[in-house]
């Protein structure tokens, strides 16, 4: 009998040593890695104030590292093509430049071949401002490209089956799209002097967004004869990703709007499948001389001198 409760004993012992193994941390068990943003740099031919795609890149990583109410999220941004070894634990790929970098970059055709690969893993993609561009020789004539899956839409350059506009506007107003989509979350409408493109396009069904693709933030423009134009926008793609594309900022300083600013974190916090607060992303933003743009605002042209009277 004694043996009996000795074997009784021990076992309940072990039943409590388990139960408290469990409840308490695990040291010897490694940490779960941060999510991981991959923002990708593209050429650019701007002039200094405008695009800034490098200052641009610098500046969303440092936002995306110091979110006051979503923390623990890895930026790293890339002035070429990343290792393999960074991809493929990327959860988003993000793009600044000058067109879409995966058409711009040196050996287009493999880095084309590996975002596909990435995106049908679920990764995300996002594209800012002129990163949404394609040009003529980078569609066939009726405009497919996997870009159009890949973010919903895209801006279109000079292209024969489709032409979108770039133009500055003194005061454009960016108003949420309806509905409860979580990139709305925490941002208002808002109006600055930019160059949000317009006409883009989004397929062949009469340039109508497909059912997966939700209108983020439109514009009346342009203000001559105003129409709604879908300025930014996501879309839930098939393969089970996410993807989103905004035409703006042009101007550099412009990352100063909170809104702008906060409509794009939404974007890609989302793009990435983390959950977007219900107030939207909160950052804070020092200088903007902190990203070593090359200009904060565009340099005034330089006057020609007259033409001597004669």
């Amino acid at each position: 009998m004694r043996s009996l409760f000795l074997v009784l004993g021990l076992a309940l012992l072990g039943v409590v040593a388990a139960a408290q193994a469990a409840d308490s941390p695990q040291t010897g068990s490694s940490p779960k890695p941060k999510p991981l943003i991959a923002i990708i740099v593209g050429p650019t031919n701007h002039p200094p104030g405008t695009h800034e795609v490098a200052a641009s890149g610098r500046l969303i990583a440092h936002c995306l590292q110091n979110m006051s109410n979503l923390p623990g999220v890895s930026a790293e941004v890339f002035y070429e093509w990343p290792k393999d070894d960074v991809l493929d634990k990327a959860a988003a790929l993000v793009f600044t430049g000058d067109n879409f970098p995966g058409v711009t970059l040196n050996d287009s055709k493999s880095v084309l071949a590996k975002i596909d690969a990435m995106a049908k893993r679920g990764c995300g993609i996002v594209c800012i401002h002129y990163a949404t561009g394609l040009r003529k020789q980078d569609v066939p004539p009726d405009g497919t490209h996997p870009l159009l899956a890949w973010t919903g839409g895209y801006f279109a350059t000079k292209c024969d089956h489709h032409q979108s506009i770039a133009r500055i506007y003194p005061a454009a107003t960016i108003t949420p799209g309806g509905g409860d989509h979580p990139v709305l979350r925490g941002w208002k409408e808002f109006s600055l002097r930019d160059e949000p493109y317009i006409n883009n396009y989004f397929g062949k069904d009469g340039n109508k967004p497909a059912p997966n693709v939700t209108a983020i933030a439109t514009s009346m423009l342009p203000p001559e004869s105003p129409k709604k134009e879908t300025v930014a926008w996501a879309v839930n793609r098939d393969d089970g990703g996410r993807g989103m594309g905004i035409v703006m900022p042009h101007f550099f300083a412009n990352w100063k709007n909170e809104d702008l600013r906060k409509c794009i974190l939404n974007g890609i916090v989302w793009a990435a499948k983390l959950e977007v607060p219900a107030e939207g992303v909160n950052t804070s933003l020092p200088d903007l001389v902190t990203f070593k743009p090359e200009a904060l605002e565009p340099r005034p042209k330089a006057t020609q001198p007259a033409a001597p009277k004669k």
